[in-house]
Order: C-alpha cells, then structure tokens, then sequence
C-alpha cells in the first residue's frame, strides 16, 4: 500500500517551504511506514492558504489509502478563521492516527524587564498596548497562543505579522518585537545561549528539553496551547487502511528511538485510536474558534 503524504510543507501554517519542522516530519513519517509496509511513501508539499491548499487536495483525492494529509494545528484553526472554504474539514477528513504534541515557548527579548510570566503581566498591564508581540502570521499557531493569552489574562498587545515564524524570530533577537509564542524547535537554541529569556512553556506540563521552565498554566489556570500532528486520510478510506495505518503508526511511536527523535522538535508522543485522534481534532476546532472570535483575527 504505497501512500503520497500531503502536508502543508513547513512549520506552522502560512507562506511555507520545504525544511520546516512539518515538512522533516511527514518525510520522518513517510520513513517509518515505508520501512515498516514495504511501500514508497512519497512527500508532496502543497503551500499557500494557510494549509487549505494541502487540505483540499486530500479531500478530493481518491479515498483509497494512497493520499493522506499532515494534519497540524492550523487546521484546527482555519475552520473558524477563514468563513468560506470549500470542504468541512472535521467532516471530509478521516483521522487517522495523531504523531505528536509539540512544545511552544513564551520568550522575550532580554530588555523587557520581566523574568517570569506575572512580572509580564504587570508590566504589560502598566504599559497598555507597548507591548508588540511577533506571530509567524495572521492565524498562525503562535498568533492565536498569543491572542489565547490575552483574552484570559485581559492584558493589551499589538499584534505584529510577519510572513512565517523565521523573520518573527530574527526581529524578536534583534528587539523590534518584544514576545513571541514560538515553537520550541526554533528557538531553544537561543534560550540556552542566553539571547531569548523563556518565561514559560505552552503546554500543561514542564518540558524535559526546558525543565527549569515554568508552564504558563502555573500562573494563569487553564491555558494550553501546544501544537498537535497527526495523519488524516479523505473521508471514505475504507476502515482497514484508517486501522491498518493506525496501527503502524503507534507501534512506531512506542520505539524509544522514536520518542527520542520527536523530543529533538520540543514534542511528546500521542499515541491512540483514530477515534481519539478525530476527538482531539475535534476540540481543538472548538477550543480556538473561541478564541479566533475574540481576537476577530482574518487570514493574511
């Protein structure tokens, strides 16, 4: 059963190109169930919109196995941000099996004069709207972490779009922007050498790669805002492929190796049925329709 993984090519979801994080890992994928299957599993990047183009490519594909999509957190996301799209993404396509939880980081630059995630939050609150927080773009993973902060934390900051998350992260090192919910893959190498200062990790508990590092639920209750991937397939794949892949998936994520290979991007297994993955899927979409309402955020 040879497969053609559609992925969104890169980290996060607008304007990308081959070598970003989601782009290593549908080839890392691809890897694994050619090995493990005996079939070529080819990587075909499909940019622009957001994710949409990918999406939909994989939603009109035949549903016999040999298309599936790189499901991230845009996603999620795109069902509420964008108001017309020519599929229903939770309806049109099959959950196949989730691969990872990925880490973000909420980091500053050295000069905000803040260490830890209430000092922020006390600063920003006396400096209404000083504050100027980078994204990778408008409805982007690390925007909408941002604007999650935000409404649950009442604080007020511009929101500055960049055109993906690697010239956000060059004008945060060089203090044009002061805070960015960033993926912990592309910036840990600046926290440990001291240009970015961590205040806290996205996720509901402390990251082994960051352990010193707080989580931001430790100070503001509830908030969690890890990016998520998994596979999907177009709605009709028969249940033996969906269960077949599933199951090669999982055992692929029990090897250790493995994990160790996903901890090198900031991220932890999440291994399940496709039932549990189609859950997840489904609130996330729930989770950040609410917020993208509230920020009133409008794709690029």
């Amino acid at each position: 059963m040879g497969a053609n993984l559609s992925d969104a090519a890169g980290a996060f979801c607008c304007r990308r190109s081959p070598g970003g994080p989601q782009d290593i890992l549908a080839r890392l994928t691809g890897q694994w169930l050619s090995e493990r299957l005996g079939q070529p599993f080819l990587i075909d990047n499909r940019p622009g919109a957001g994710t949409n183009i990918a999406a939909e490519a994989v939603v009109r594909a035949p549903a016999d196995g040999h298309t599936l999509l790189m499901i991230g957190a845009a996603n999620a996301i795109n069902a509420t941000l964008y108001e017309k799209l020519n599929f229903n993404f939770i309806r049109d396509v099959a959950p196949v099996a989730g691969i990872t939880r990925q880490t973000s980081v909420m980091e500053v630059h050295p000069s905000v004069p803040a260490t830890t995630v209430p000092e922020f939050i006390a600063f920003a609150r006396a400096n209404p709207g000083k504050l100027n927080m980078a994204s990778a773009g408008n409805g982007t993973p690390p925007h909408i972490a941002g604007e999650l902060f935000k409404m649950m934390t009442g604080i007020d900051m511009l929101h500055v779009p960049y055109r993906g998350g690697a010239p956000a992260l060059t004008d945060l090192l060089g203090g044009q922007v002061h805070v960015m919910f960033d993926s912990m893959a592309s910036s840990i190498e600046y926290i440990r050498a001291g240009k970015l200062r961590a205040l806290a990790v996205t996720t509901t508990t402390r990251s082994e790669a960051l352990p010193d590092i707080p989580t931001v639920a430790d100070f503001v209750p509830g908030y969690e805002a890890s990016a998520f991937f998994g596979i999907g397939a177009p709605k009709s794949t028969p249940a033996e492929i969906v269960e077949r892949l599933n199951k090669e998936i999982n055992a692929t994520l029990a090897d250790p190796k493995m994990k160790l290979r996903l901890a090198d991007f900031g991220g932890t297994v999440l291994r399940g049925s496709s039932a549990d993955f189609g859950k997840l899927i489904a609130d996330e979409t729930e989770k950040w329709a609410k917020v993208v309402k509230f920020s009133g955020a409008r794709p690029d």
